[in-house]
């Protein structure tokens, strides 16, 4: 039988793909970082005749045109001495897309960034659900914050068609996200320095973006990122006594082993040459939702592509940071100082 709420949570995880870099288990909170590439490539144009390609794929979605408009602010949700919170709206392709806008207090224009949540069932997520810390933490510091909902989420638009396109739907969201800051006009945003945060699944939906959409966004950050490889999501979410989920899917587009073309054409991996932004990966070295060891895999890709890739591991945190989260924090707005200031 099909177990479509399963699978759903499955297929959530298991087409946001990663890409990373790696270092030692024997130091906390270690970094090895590769060199940074000496070119960055200019947006690619769809040529004006693609060749036709698997319509649930990336491929598919690099070759897709993308809008992003239409910004609105809505109700204050928050008001303090640092930062202002807004529910707010964008267009995406067409679709309305509802996410929470921190604004900080001062004088801008301000640096921006997106923030891709992990996974939180649709019926129970609310809008702003999720980087609750770092939203509040980053606008403190002086970012512009757009936390987008996705599709099928909170107030946004429903796709119907977003499951049986495995929610690469989200990846389009979060294109639009940058494109609507970009093209808001707001002189609290500084379009020109704009930076993307995921974690889990939201790790997943950063490295899409940056395999299909190089150059929109500056700089690039993912905590504790599912695996590149949506076979080995499908292995380690698939809960135990439903060994049939995800077995719609294979129904028609083969497994792994009988169709690779399609499952590696679902990877950020087999698109890393087209990266050109600057990446930092923290991922906790006890992490049982998502194995340090699809990042390390993942970062070897990286690294022979020669992009700029920088991971932080963290001894014995698990998949949602604790105790070394300030750290990591930290680590983070130093990034984004450096790429974005």
């Amino acid at each position: 039988m099909w177990f479509k709420g399963t699978v759903r949570v499955v297929l959530a995880l298991a087409l946001s793909a990663a890409v990373g870099c790696t270092s030692s288990d024997s130091d906390d909170d270690s970094a090895r970082t590769s060199p940074p590439s000496t070119t960055r490539a200019a947006d690619p144009t769809p040529s004006s005749s693609p060749s036709p390609v698997e319509p649930v794929s990336l491929p598919a979605l690099i070759q897709r045109e993308y809008t992003g408009s239409d910004l609105k602010l809505g109700t204050v949700v928050d008001r303090n001495d640092a930062y202002t919170s807004y529910e707010v709206t964008y267009e995406s392709n067409g679709l309305t897309i509802s996410g929470l806008m921190n604004i900080p207090e001062g004088e801008g224009p301000f640096p921006a960034l997106v923030l891709a949540h992990g996974y939180i069932d649709p019926e129970v997520y609310t809008t702003g659900r999720g980087f609750a810390r770092e939203q509040d933490r980053l606008a403190r510091n002086g970012y512009v914050v757009l936390h987008t909902d996705y599709r099928n989420h909170a107030g946004s638009d429903k796709d119907p068609d977003d499951n049986g396109n495995l929610r690469l739907g989200y990846t389009e969201d979060v294109i639009g996200a940058a494109k609507a800051l970009k093209a808001s006009g707001r002189p609290e945003i500084d379009a020109d320095r704009i930076g993307l945060m995921g974690r889990s699944l939201g790790g997943g939906v950063v490295y899409n973006v940056l395999a299909v959409a190089p150059g929109l966004f500056d700089a690039a950050v993912a905590f504790a990122p599912v695996s590149p490889r949506p076979d080995e999501n499908f292995d380690q979410f698939r809960l135990p006594g439903q060994e049939s989920a995800g077995a719609e899917v294979e129904a028609e587009h083969g497994t792994p082993e009988e169709n690779p073309e399609f499952w590696n054409g679902l990877s950020p991996l087999t698109y890393v040459d087209r990266v050109t932004e600057p990446l930092l990966i923290h991922h906790g070295t006890e992490d049982e939702t998502c194995p340090i060891s699809w990042t390390r895999n993942a970062v070897d890709a990286f690294e022979k592509a020669g992009k700029d890739v920088e991971l932080r591991t963290y001894r014995g945190e698990g998949h949602t940071f604790y105790g070394q989260w300030p750290r990591s924090m930290e680590t983070t707005m130093d990034f984004f100082e450096e790429n974005l200031r």
